[in-house]
């Protein structure tokens, strides 16, 4: 049966500085760019908190990580074994695969490869890969998308880490695509299914064709501008999730307006009847 999850996105405000990685056209160089939030809870304490409160499964977002040395990493690690967490996916919320400056492409595959290195090293499962900003009709595009995730795949093979891509970004914003990476790549690929993602009319349609085939779910709500939920629009992609039979975590997203552990416990309450 599925599991409860929760990724550091939906406690963005309450984790400290966020670490943007960007792309310096002049420089030809990565840069961070710093958004400062205050650090209600240090990301070593976090996995004690979401064991006490139900969680068994976490996600953690790139630009969480407030060091990558080894002996952070190391005591991050600990601090998820000693709560008995799950590190399911390192979210590497950067890169564009697909981008046609060749040196721009190839600093980001570095950088990727760097943040395989880190999830290995943090005790990671996964790490989620972006599947590139290229226009989903762009069929040479898309071959070198499986291209990248392959070359990507080779590299993490032998550190523990599998590779999986998301409905996320312009290449994956159709389930066309997230299958045609899925099927180029083979089992060595995995995908994450973000509620929120597809648009549109199609979106039920699509995102039943994705989660057949993913091994995380990303359960984000449709909200309004007050963080008010649509709550049968949720509950429609929760019955596909319970229709395919889909036995992994289902992670808890949410980025509204307001207390954000208040947020999370609105969503929790509509995934609670889903879950085993």
């Amino acid at each position: 049966m599925p599991n409860l999850s929760l990724t550091t996105w939906s406690l963005h405000r309450n984790l400290g500085p966020l670490r943007w990685t960007q792309w310096d056209d002049e420089r030809k160089e990565h840069v961070t760019r710093v958004e400062e939030q205050p650090e209600k809870l240090s990301l070593l304490e976090l996995p004690a908190v979401l064991r006490d409160k139900g969680f068994t499964t976490m996600e953690i977002c790139h630009f969480h990580f407030k060091d990558t040395s080894s002996s952070y990493l190391q005591e991050l690690r600990e601090a998820i074994q000693q709560a008995g967490m799950r590190f399911y996916t390192l979210l590497a919320d950067y890169s564009d695969i697909t981008n046609p400056d060749e040196t721009r492409r190839e600093a980001d595959m570095e950088w990727l490869q760097r943040w395989i290195d880190i999830a290995s090293a943090a005790g990671a499962e996964r790490i989620r890969i972006i599947g590139g900003d290229a226009d989903p009709g762009d069929a040479e595009a898309l071959k070198l998308a499986a291209s990248q995730l392959q070359r990507l795949i080779d590299y993490a093979s032998d550190k523990g880490v599998r590779i999986i891509t998301e409905n996320f970004h312009a290449m994956t914003s159709t389930a066309d695509n997230c299958l045609a990476l899925l099927d180029d790549c083979g089992n060595q690929l995995g995908l994450t299914t973000d509620f929120g993602n597809f648009k549109g009319p199609t979106k039920l349609q699509e995102l039943s064709r994705t989660i057949a085939r993913s091994e995380s779910i990303h359960a984000k709500a449709q909200q309004d501008e007050q963080g008010n939920l649509d709550d049968a629009e949720f509950i429609s992609c929760m019955e596909l999730v319970k229709e395919h039979r889909y036995e992994g975590p289902i992670t808890i997203v949410y980025d509204g307006p307001g207390d954000m552990w208040d947020g999370i416990d609105r969503v929790r309450k509509l995934v609670t009847p889903y879950l085993g």
